[in-house]
This record gives C-alpha cells, structure tokens and sequence, in this order.
C-alpha cells in the first residue's frame, strides 16, 4: 500500500493522486442514478437481492468459474467440481457479507477470517486464519511474488488499524485499497481473490456510498475482464502514485459498470419485462 510522507491519513492522501478525485466523482454520480430511479422506491429488495446474484456470478467468473448467469440462478447444488465449488463460495459470501457490516468497523480480522470460514466451507485447522509461515497458498490466477507469512500479517495489522481508525478517504479509496491489499498479500491459504471483493463490497455498503448493495462492483469487474484487473493490480503492488491511482480508477469503473447493471434491472422492471 503506498502513502505519502508522514501523513496521519494516508488512505485519504491517495484521494489526491491524480485522476482519483474523476473516478471518486464520477462512481457518485453513477451511484445516485441506480437511487433516483422510480423503481428503487418501490422495489429496492427485488434489486439488491438480483444485484447480489449478479456479483457473485461475477466474483466466481474471476476466481475461474465463468458460468452464465441463468445457470447460476437454476442451480442449487454447488458441491460439485471445483467450480461449482466456487460458485458456491461466493453466493455464500455474498450473503454472508450483510451480516458482517456492523463488525467490519470495529474488527476487520475478525470479518476477514469468518468470511475465510464461510468460503471454506470446511473445518480443516487453515480455515479461518491467516496463513503460516511454509503454507501453500491455492490462488493460481494470480500470479504475483507471494509475501512471507509474517508481511502478510504486519500489513494486515497495518490495514485493520487504518479501518478501525476512519478518517476522510472517500468510501472508493478505501474500498479499492483494501480489495489490493487482501490481493497482494493473499493471507488465507485460499479463497482470496472472492475474499478481497466481498470485502470491497463490505466498504462500499458500510461506507453509506452503495447502502442496499445495488452497484456490485464484481459485476464490472468481470466485465472489464482478468487481464486489465490483473494488469490494474500489479500498478497497485508496484506501489507507484501512477499504479495505485490506476487501480484506483479501475475499482471506480467496476462500480460504475455495477451501478449500469442494476439501473438497466430497474429499468427492465419498469417495462414489466423482468
């Protein structure tokens, strides 16, 4: 994670890289068009609950189980092969992600590991906890130098602090930079990339930016497709001004893909034809 001098709000300081202060803008602004629309006031819960399906399709599709989304919404088993297992990792944390809003402020760790245990879905004694020191990590689409063990922790320590913390960054900094940091580190011995976007998803619902979940970045972030969010994390990891306001902006643009999807939803209720 880059910071600037001896700031005492170094997540705040990225807000003034250049180009973050258009992305931060330019994401409320696609924000409040999902808000504003009619159907919102009327039918919010039918958008939020397509919204979720909608992110964990698209969580799934980066994490290498790329399945269309009316397969998805007809399935109900997900114990299968390892994409069905992956598919069914993040509907569980998508949901599961709601339930944690009010712990995530207070205890970020404490979240980050349930969500771990929920992906898991299983009692093996490396669920739940960061990673040891000699413990293979399983993120093979993510092909960045793993950190050791014991930087996995410092820096995890580091962004739990900065949360609990607050400050003025805007909710897309902060979103962005802990979706990169959960990325760069991988502290869990799987599961870390659908980990690192509930998370993001946590900040932008929490923050108050997106409070129905109804702009999932997942959704956009998928659609921008592996390479550029490959090629966006590694500008983060190289801990440039340059890199981290590109991953910056990328994470605004999958929010404002997220925010198109789900205004083309409230306008296919308003025609009757979803």
């Amino acid at each position: 994670m880059s910071t600037t001098g001896a700031s005492a709000d170094p997540l705040a300081a990225l807000g003034f890289l250049p180009g973050v202060a258009d992305s931060v803008e330019s994401v409320r602004k696609s924000v409040d068009r999902v808000y504003g629309h009619r159907v919102m006031r009327r039918r919010s819960n039918e958008i939020t609950s397509e919204a979720a399906l909608r992110g964990a399709r698209g969580t799934a599709a980066l994490s290498g189980a790329d399945w269309a989304l009316e397969e998805v919404r007809r399935r109900s088993d997900f114990s299968g092969d390892g994409e069905a297992r992956t598919m069914g990792a993040a509907l569980r944390l998508t949901a599961e992600a709601g339930q944690l809003l009010s712990i995530w402020r207070q205890s970020p760790l404490r979240v980050l590991a349930r969500l771990h245990l929920v992906a898991a879905a299983e009692g093996e004694e490396r669920v739940g906890r960061p990673r040891q020191e000699g413990e293979p990590v399983d993120e093979p689409l993510i092909g960045l130098a793993l950190p050791s063990a014991a930087e996995a922790h410092g820096r995890l320590e580091g962004l739990s602090e900065l949360i609990i913390a607050g400050g003025s960054a805007p909710a897309l900094v902060t979103a962005a930079v802990v979706h990169g940091e959960l990325l760069a580190l991988r502290p869990f011995t799987s599961h870390n990339g659908l980990i690192a976007r509930t998370a993001e998803r946590i900040v932008l619902v929490g923050s108050g930016l997106d409070p129905k979940s109804v702009c999932p970045a997942e959704v956009g972030h998928a659609e921008l497709g592996r390479e550029a969010y490959l090629e966006a994390l590694e500008g983060y990891v190289s801990g440039t001004p340059e890199g981290v306001a590109a991953w910056i902006a990328h994470c605004g643009r999958a929010v404002g893909l997220g925010a198109r999807e789900s205004t083309a939803v409230c306008e296919a209720l308003q025609r009757g034809a979803a």
